[in-house]
């Protein structure tokens, strides 16, 4: 199922989990956000908001749209003007289209738990590295590099001088 939401100005139609970028909106990377201004959802077309229709998304990054340049030249007046402008996006995630009447189900917190499963097994892997640390005394430095050539030089330099 599909739904068209306005937001920023513009309109964009969106699936479940597409990401897009639009303009900045408030929030961190992982927050939720839900937009309420929903034109149509499937066949279903608002006048001009379909009523009690809402899409949840969530923020997977602040960004920064490519840099615009402004040049303005007027001939034979030794006038010129360069701008650079960037746009402010977020990036998101569209989670569900919910339709009349329908509530948020717990999808998202549901994917979130296999990642937290993860990480455990990592701190494993790190907790039998300090082991193995403490079994050795001290890991093995990085070598210097070679003596510089300015003392070739001055040993040179002295012998040329004799």
């Amino acid at each position: 199922m599909f739904a068209v939401i306005k937001t920023g100005g513009k309109q964009y139609r969106v699936v479940a989990n597409d990401e897009f970028e639009i303009e900045r909106i408030p929030g961190v990377a992982g927050d939720s956000v839900s937009f309420a201004e929903v034109l149509m959802i499937g066949t279903t077309i608002g006048a001009p908001f379909v009523a009690g229709a809402s899409v949840t998304a969530e923020i997977v990054e602040q960004t920064r749209g490519p840099k615009v340049i402004s040049f303005k030249k007027r001939r034979r007046q030794n006038s010129k003007r360069t701008r650079g402008h960037r746009q402010d996006l977020t990036l998101i995630r569209i989670g569900e289209i919910l339709g009349e009447g329908q509530t948020a189900s717990e999808k998202p917190a549901q994917a979130e738990k296999p990642a937290k499963a993860e990480k455990p097994a990592k701190a494993a892997k790190v907790e039998e590295t300090e082991v193995t640390d403490a079994v050795e005394t001290e890991a093995p430095k990085k070598a210097k590099a070679p003596a510089k050539p300015r003392a070739k030089k001055a040993a040179a330099e002295d012998s040329s001088a004799e």
